[in-house]
């Protein structure tokens, strides 16, 4: 596999080894040794599975308390993938990277704790696959809004379809400084 780093110390992406003939293709997405020599050290807990249509937008999503670092992978489809930079101290604080997941490229992302993470589907519809460092904590969770002037995020979508939840995210500026991670060098 091929680790390529990003701007922001952390966020990561993952192109895994594919062998491919006329069958098909194999590829590994998970090797806990290989990972941890290249990727991270932290333990996976949990596992999810979205599956969204065309437009939808999911994030950008945070947790103060059970802060998950995310192993993302598309199944089915295609993704604009976002990390942001949320911690205070940072001197990344603020900026954000992306990429394009799909089940074509078989990219990975890794999006460490400290980070807010989003993704818009750019195909008719996608399979979404994350590993977690930690549990969900819905009592924990914020959302910086998707389309916060002061990140500039060029999404694929002028008019995505949110959950109630995402309609209510609120800018980075606005978070109070107990409400957001650390930094920590």
């Amino acid at each position: 596999m091929q680790v390529h780093t990003t701007k922001l110390a952390g966020v990561v992406i993952i192109e895994p080894k594919v062998f491919g003939d006329e069958r098909g293709f194999f590829t590994e997405t998970w090797n806990q040794q290989r990972y941890a020599e290249q990727v991270t050290t932290e333990n996976f807990v949990q596992d999810n599975l979205s599956f969204s249509k065309q437009g939808v937008l999911r994030g950008l999503h945070f947790q103060t308390v059970n802060p998950q670092g995310k192993l993302v992978h598309v199944l089915q489809g295609e993704v604009f993938d976002v990390a942001v930079d949320i911690r205070l101290g940072s001197p990344t604080f603020g900026q954000w990277v992306s990429v394009l997941l799909s089940a074509e490229n078989k990219k990975q992302f890794y999006v460490p704790s400290g980070f807010a993470h989003g993704f818009c589907v750019t195909s008719a519809t996608a399979l979404f696959a994350y590993k977690c460092t930690d549990i969900y904590n819905p009592t924990a969770e914020g959302c910086v809004l998707w389309d916060d002037a002061a990140l500039n995020i060029p999404w694929p979508v002028n008019n995505p379809e949110l959950s109630v939840k995402d309609q209510q995210g609120i800018k980075l500026a606005d978070f109070e400084a107990a409400n957001l991670p650390h930094y920590t060098a």
